[in-house]
This record gives C-alpha cells, structure tokens and sequence, in this order.
C-alpha cells in the first residue's frame, strides 16, 4: 500500500504563485493507493478559496483523496459546511448538544448565526480496501472555530472510538492537522488526550501537518509497549513564512518490512518550479 501526504495549501493570499499544474502532474506521477491531506486547504475558510482548494484536490488522480480541517479553515461560521460542500464531504461522527463538552463554539446557536449545520467539528472514519487489506483512515478534527491552537474533544474520541469497536481492519491510520507530540509553537493544547487514543488502539501511524516543516519521529511508550510513526509534512504550496517547506512525502509499501519514505521538495523560482527527490529510508 503507497500513501501520499500533502498538506498546507493555503488557497487564497498565502498559496504560492507556482503553476498548480505541473504540481498535480508531480503528484499524479506517483503510484498511490491513497492520498491524505492534513488540513489547512485555504488561507481564512472563505468559500471562494474552499472552491479553488477543491478544483485541486479533484484534479489529484488517486481515487482515495481524504482530507481534514486545519486551523486556517475554521476562520469564519461556515467553514465547517464549506468543507464538506468542497472538500471532503465524508459522512461524519456527531454527538449530542446535551453531552458536557468543553471545545469552544463546538455548537453554534443556530438562532444567531443562520448556518444550516450547527455543529462544527468534522470527525470521520473511511473504510478502504487495499490488495486485499481493509484500512481504516481516522480524520480527527484537531481545529478550534476562530482560533490557531488546537483543542480536540474528548467526548468525540469517546464517540470515534464506539464506532472503531464495531468495525473489522487489518490498518488503522490517523490523519489531524496539529502534531500530537506537541512540536508546534501554537500546539495542540491537549495533547494528551490523542495520544491515549492512539495507545488505546494501537494506532501505528499518524499524519499531520501545521508548522510547514517536515519532522519524522517514532514514538515510543515503554510502559504501554505500543509504538507509531509521527509524520509530519511541511506546506504543498505556500507562501505563508520565508523559510517554509514546499514539500510532499511519499509512503511506498506501508505496514511492510520493504516501507520506503520518499521526501519531494518543491521550489519555484521565477516562474519556474522544480524538484528534488530523496529518499529518507
């Protein structure tokens, strides 16, 4: 099984001026099983940009193209359905308005706001069948509405969790947009939490984004005697700080003994873009 990681986009002032096109033909030269995107698609969740981020996301050749929110795309009220009209429009994990929550504007007041779907966190699962192996893919919506720190709810892992425990798979995979080991300047305020979800299902590989630097680590818990692969992927296309990333990875034969990692970096210069390949293992 390959995956390809991007993430990062920032469709609209912050996405870069390179040529989209000879992007995608990079992209689409690689064999991938599945594709995964790790948040931030726009730069302020408008929908112009969520637009503009789909058209892209669509011309990605991969049939299995799953993506999340990242902080950038919770920027205004209707972020959440521009998303799922855009983006990704997988069905997703909700809870009840009475369950105690503590995730700020988790829950709009629909009497104010006017939006047509009033709960704001996008948690799902997509059940894929790969040579014969059934993997699940856990999208956790680490993004809080109108904030850069992330905070993830609990009361939705407990949610996600009832709904892993009636499913059968060989793979589990986890795709969020903050780093769960707490690497970022502006993190994930409780960490915590989704790593003790990742031990309690032996999660053996978690993807995120963020930070727009590429960072590559395995996590290891003596006590739990569980370990999972953190990758983190810096920015697809943007133009957001001077020293970003312009990068993708590559994932060949995941799960095997033969898994390859494969970094590509992105550089535009004077209208003109090109590439350079290495392979980190």
């Amino acid at each position: 099984m390959n995956i390809l990681h991007i993430s990062d986009m920032h469709f609209g002032p912050r996405h870069w001026d390179g040529d989209d096109q000879i992007l995608l033909d990079m992209i689409n030269s690689f064999d991938a099983d599945i594709v995964i995107n790790t948040g931030d698609n726009t730069t302020d969740g408008m929908e112009d940009e969520c637009a503009e981020a789909g058209r892209f996301l669509k011309g990605i050749k991969c049939k299995n193209v799953i993506s999340t929110l990242g902080n950038h795309d919770k920027r205004n009220m209707r972020s959440h359905e521009l998303f799922r009209k855009y983006i990704d429009s997988s069905e997703i994990i909700t809870i009840s308005k009475t369950i105690k929550t503590t995730k700020k504007n988790l829950f709009l007041n629909r009497e104010i706001t006017k939006v047509d779907e009033n709960f704001t966190d996008l948690n799902f699962i997509k059940s894929i069948s790969i040579t014969g192996k059934k993997v699940l893919i856990l999208s956790i919506d680490t993004a809080e509405l109108y904030s850069d720190e992330g905070y993830v709810e609990k009361e939705m892992l407990n949610a996600v969790s009832k709904e892993i425990e009636q499913l059968e798979y060989d793979l589990l995979l986890l795709i969020t947009h903050y780093s769960i080991l707490g690497t970022d300047e502006l993190p994930l305020q409780n960490s915590a939490a989704l790593i003790d979800f990742v031990q309690k299902h032996k999660i053996e590989y978690v993807f995120c984004g963020h930070t727009h630097e590429l960072e590559i680590m395995q996590a290891n818990d003596l006590y739990q005697g569980h370990s999972f692969i953190h990758s983190m992927c810096g920015s697809l296309s943007s133009s957001n700080h001077p020293n970003d990333d312009n990068m993708f990875l590559y994932y060949e034969n995941v799960g095997s003994e033969d898994m390859h990692m494969h970094l590509i970096r992105i550089f535009s210069e004077m209208e003109r873009v090109h590439f350079k390949h290495e392979i980190i293992f």
